[in-house]
């Protein structure tokens, strides 16, 4: 399968499978899908993931949602840059998501990283991602 949204592809799955309240979904594996599920994990909204490897097949990576009484803890997540649409934002303009309760994914040159981490580092980047 070739997909052109590779990150939109991940985050309809993550949210396709909360809304059928899965514990566990299934993604092809990549760099750049592993980066910003390591920027999901470090922030609390996943529990984890692994990658599976089987011979003579393409490596996938499961992902294990976390849910809060019975919700799920991701009450949305949307992609904002798209491959129709670029969005990049320098370090004082990246935008506070909620009020600082959520997060935006920005892929930088020092790597993929949380809004807050990227100001902390005083780096800007295309935004990927918004999770609340």
């Amino acid at each position: 399968m070739s997909f052109s949204d590779p990150i939109g592809d991940l985050l309809s799955r993550i949210r396709n499978a909360q809304m059928r309240r899965r514990e566990v979904v299934a993604s092809p594996s990549s760099k750049l899908r592993l980066a910003v599920l390591d920027v999901l994990k470090d922030e609390g909204y996943i529990r984890g993931y692994r990658v599976v490897e089987e011979t003579g097949k393409f490596p996938k990576v499961e992902v294990e949602l976390k849910y809060f009484d019975g919700a799920p803890v991701i009450s949305q997540i949307s992609r904002v840059s798209k491959p129709g649409r670029r969005v990049y934002s320098g370090v004082k303009d990246l935008p506070l998501v909620r009020n600082g309760l959520g997060i935006s994914i920005v892929s930088t040159p020092k790597g993929v990283m949380s809004d807050e981490k990227a100001r902390a580092e005083n780096v800007g980047g295309e935004v990927l991602a918004r999770v609340y």
